[in-house]
């Protein structure tokens, strides 16, 4: 059994309060500060809006569209996109990062144990004589054995701080670890979600696309049977010849846009393209989430864009005083405790008890300006990530308002869509009224419901653009939150 001896108990009692009392080198982190708005400038009737104080955060923001096949993508991204599996495995690899420079504040123990067999000789010369007389000597030889066992602990008694700036920065790494990874769920979510909503606005233009295409046709078949009988003209022949041209082309380019989309929503929930589909869906109702009251100091704590970007500079600022550490002498305690003897038979006991201790003490007189350089490097690196996270910050202000502008804009393009495609159902009934009274022809009819028709694919791509915008507003606040939905059309 190994038994340390009591002499070790002064030393280590000293190392221990030094560690606890010592300084740590460095500067103190602090946040990098900017000049931030009281209030979003695209957003002056967004935030008159009537705060919720019980609408916490919520992280399933996507419930509120109310869409089964939305959250059972969203659910399926969260478990098998590639992006989010990797951002785990990298917060995980930062973790255990902070555990590998928290184990620096710990001695190190090693235990040996060894044993050697070898022999060794010596040889006498008895009498020495001419090369015609003759010599004797004498040799002896023999075998011998070593067996040892011993217990070897060293520390370095963090007396400048550099194992505890060492924790402080890969602390720091591992919170911005971890912000990524919130932000990559977000990104994933936010992608599925208005590509998604993209798709479905793609499925009601191509309903109405292959509306349009049928009723171009009939005017085409029309118009060519009036063009033979001398009742149409060759140009009005063209006309709806391209027309119906135009349709097609136009229906051709919405068809391959949704298959884009759903080979997109594939990747994001983790399908090969040709294993995922998504079954059609016309007559879809698009809605949208009523946007919170949120200021913008509020986004330097729920953009993880931004948390990471600061956690990052915090772990800059602590690689400051590591690097500053170089500069202080290094105390290294070491202690070993153990046996040798000849014979394992034996080994433990009190008289094969061998032991050392000892304290180094170590320091740097000269290295040319390295210790130096290693600081201005640390030093400058914390400076360009202060920069960048300012940078983050007023990106994250400009993509707030971004789409807060593109929301006001096509909220008020929705009414106006909204406005013409009623007029044009009141002028499609009265074409229709008319007809059945003889008045009008049954072209003119048809040539008025195509109009209404283009008037109905505005206001959808409009409701569409708007749900999608309303995705981009979630993810530029850094989530979602619990309110009231209402549907804008």
């Amino acid at each position: 059994m190994f038994v340390f001896n009591c002499r070790f108990a002064l030393p280590v009692a000293l190392a221990i309060s030094l560690t606890l009392g010592g300084c740590m080198v460095g500067p103190d982190y602090q946040k990098p500060t900017m000049e931030l708005p009281v209030s979003f400038k695209e957003g002056a009737q967004w935030q008159r809006a009537v705060a919720n104080p019980q609408g916490a955060l919520d992280s399933q923001w996507w419930l509120h569209y109310q869409d089964p096949v939305l959250n059972d993508l969203i659910a399926r991204s969260a478990k098998a996109n590639q992006s989010i599996i990797a951002a785990e495995a990298a917060y995980r690899q930062a973790q255990e990062q902070v555990a590998s420079s928290r184990a620096g504040l710990w001695p190190t123990l090693t235990a040996g144990l060894s044993g050697s067999r070898g022999s060794s000789s010596s040889t006498s010369s008895g009498s020495t004589s001419t090369a015609s007389s003759t010599g004797s000597s004498s040799s002896s030889s023999g075998v011998s054995q070593s067996v040892s066992a011993s217990l070897t602990a060293s520390w370095e008694p963090d007396l400048w701080g550099a194992v505890r700036r060492g924790i402080e920065s890969s602390r720091a790494l591992a919170q911005s670890s971890d912000a990524l990874l919130a932000g990559a769920r977000l990104s994933i979510s936010a992608s599925v979600a208005s590509d998604y909503f993209g798709l479905r606005q793609l499925d009601i233009d191509v309903r109405l696309l292959q509306q349009q295409q049928n009723i171009n046709q009939r005017l085409l078949d029309m118009i060519q049977a009036d063009y033979v009988q001398g009742t149409a003209s060759n140009d009005q022949l063209l006309v709806a010849q391209d027309q119906l041209t135009t349709v097609v082309a136009a229906l051709q380019t919405s068809q391959r846009s949704r298959e884009q989309f759903e080979h997109a929503l594939a990747v994001l929930v983790g399908s090969a393209p040709a294993d995922f589909g998504i079954a059609p869906l016309a007559d879809f109702s698009f809605v949208l989430p009523e946007a919170p009251l949120v200021v913008p100091s509020s986004l330097l704590q729920r953009r993880p864009d931004i948390v990471s970007a600061e956690r990052t500079a915090a772990s800059a600022n602590a690689r400051i005083g590591l690097a500053e550490a170089a500069f202080y002498p290094n105390v290294d305690l070491s202690a070993e405790v153990g046996y040798r003897s000849s014979a394992l038979g034996g080994l433990f006991s009190v008289p094969n008890r061998i032991w050392t201790l000892g304290p180094a003490l170590a320091e740097t007189l000269f290295d040319g300006g390295a210790r130096q350089a290693a600081v201005n490097i640390a030093q400058a690196n914390y400076d360009q990530v202060a920069a960048n996270y300012k940078g983050t910050v007023l990106s994250a202000l400009q993509n707030v308002e971004d789409n807060l502008s593109a929301i006001n804009h096509l909220q008020q393009q929705a009414t106006a869509y909204q406005q013409i495609y009623q007029r044009n159902q009141q002028l499609f009934g009265s074409q229709q009224a008319q007809e059945r009274a003889g008045v009008v022809s049954q072209q003119a009819v048809l040539t008025q419901q195509v109009l209404l028709l283009q008037a109905e694919q505005s206001l959808r791509d409009t409701q569409g653009l708007l749900s999608q915008s309303g995705v981009a507003l979630v993810q530029s606040l850094g989530g979602g939150w619990q309110e009231s939905v209402s549907n804008p059309g």
